[in-house]
Order: structure tokens, then sequence, then C-alpha cells
């Protein structure tokens, strides 16, 4: 789970429930005192008192809260075919109704059900609006400043970066002190180059070979590079299934092993590949 996959939609949602789950324990309705009597020793209910009231206003509101920031960092969980998403986009609007309805029955409505009615109108409305306007899509927290960056495979403090998960510096198989290359790559063109596990000599005149292999090689040839996404993006497997199984959050480095046609493939910290078919506006490393 990552926090940064959530988006300011989700940040609406989760403060109107946290102010939902606080309006469940004021008064319900406010009572009406005649004058000169003390009416102070009257304790009026809560939304806890009326377990009806309690299930299908305010809890079902924070349930239905819940589900939409569970399905953020876990897309493509289904319940009955429908997305969490889905069903907690259900809640919040039912939640929503039942406030509409009980604050009209309610002659003089207390702070509880005033509250409550404006915290469900702010939820529903962030749980509907959040895939449809654009700011409510934006990352709720902006991606962090990228580290020091370090080749492919190095080990953390050989070059003072740090490590796997960040985008290096150097192209592939640059030369590491000691004479060696990154990850699985000779120290390119040098005498005494590591290849293979075996030590070769380079033969005097072919100093420049390598450096000319390597300029004679295609141009579209492509190389594993880094890259970061400007907002939470599905990954797909690459059998072609339509179900995500991982989604790539803003703020992480993830590596592109595989270019096909526009989509990317591309590896997660965890191991897992999958194709990226959405593009546009990744950050190279």
């Amino acid at each position: 789970m990552n926090i940064r996959s959530l988006t300011r939609g989700d940040g609406v949602v989760i403060g109107a429930a946290v102010v939902l789950f606080i309006a469940s324990f004021l008064s319900l309705a406010n009572i009406d005192c005649p004058a000169g009597i003390n009416c102070s020793n009257y304790d009026t209910p809560n939304a806890w008192d009326r377990l009806g009231l309690l299930m299908s206003m305010y809890l079902a509101g924070i349930i239905g809260a819940a589900l939409i920031v569970v399905a953020r960092f876990l897309p493509g969980r289904r319940v009955a075919g429908l997305d969490l998403g889905q069903f907690g986009v259900a809640f919040t609007v039912f939640s929503l109704w039942t406030a509409f309805w009980t604050i009209i029955d309610v002659s003089s409505a207390g702070a509880g059900l005033i509250l409550g009615l404006l915290a469900t109108i702010v939820l529903a409305a962030g749980a509907v609006a959040s895939p449809l306007l654009p700011p409510l899509k934006a990352p709720l927290m902006g991606a962090p400043k990228p580290q020091t960056p370090q080749p492919y495979g190095a080990q953390p403090g050989a070059t003072g970066g740090a490590g796997y998960g960040y985008p290096g510096g150097q192209q592939f198989g640059g030369q590491q002190p000691g004479g060696t290359g990154g990850y699985g790559y000779p120290a390119g063109g040098q005498p005494g180059a590591v290849d293979g596990g075996q030590q070769q000599a380079v033969q005097p005149g072919q100093q420049g070979a390598p450096a000319a292999a390597q300029q004679a090689a295609p141009a579209g040839d492509f190389s594993p590079f880094w890259f970061a996404v400007p907002v939470a993006r599905p990954l797909y497997g690459e059998d072609g299934s339509p179900t995500p199984i991982a989604e790539l959050a803003p703020g992480t480095w993830y590596l592109a092993v595989e270019q096909r046609g526009a989509a990317l493939v591309a590896q997660t910290q965890d191991g897992r590949r999958g194709v990226l078919q959405d593009t546009t506006g990744i950050q190279r490393g």
C-alpha cells in the first residue's frame, strides 16, 4: 500500500468520514425547555442510542469511505462483479439519503443531525465527483524529490546512492570504482574488463572497438530505464487480461524493461511485471 496513490477526492472523503464519526456522539435533537425549569439534567440521545439510525446513516457513510480508500490501495478487487469503490459510493449515497429524510422528520434537530447531514453531503459529493473532476483526481501528496541516483544493481553505499528502487544517473553498464561495470555489464573498453567471469586483455589497436560497436548499434534498440507516473495508473497483465495486477503510484520509481508500441512493460519493486498502457506524462529517470 502506498499513501501517495490517494487523490484529493480521497482526502475529501476521508475528512468527511471523520466529521461524520464525530457527529455520531452529538445530540440528535434539541430540548425546548420551558421558562423557569432547569433542563440541564436532561440527557439527550445521540446516534449510539439509536442503533437503526447509527447503522443506516453514520456507519454506512464511514464504511463507504473505507471501501473507497481500500479500492484505491487494492485496484481490481471486486465483490459480486462490482468494484469495491462502487460499493463505497453506493454506501455514501445511502447515508446521505437517510440523513436527509431523518432531519426532515425531526422537529428540532440537534448538532448531531445537522453536522451529520453536512458531512454526508460532502462525503457523497466527494465520492461521486472524484473520478469525474480533474482537480479531485490529482494526487493528494506531491511526488518527493528524487534522491541521489546510482546505476541499476549497485549496492547501497557503493557510490552514495539509495540502491534498488531509484533511477541511475549513469547509463546502464557505467563504470564502477575498481574497473568493473554496472549490473552484469563490463567496464567498456578498459584493460582487464570483466566479461562473463573471465578476464580478457584488450589487444593493441582495439581500444576503441567497444565504443565503435555501441555507435554502430541501431538507434531504435530499447534500453531499460527508470520512470515515475504523474498520477496513479493501473498495470495490466502481460497475458492481456483486463483486470489490473497492480497500480503504479506517483512518487515511486519503476523499471521499464520492454516497449510494446506505445505501451511499456514495467517491473514493480516486488518483482511483478505488467503492461502500462497509458504512458503519457511519465518522468524518465
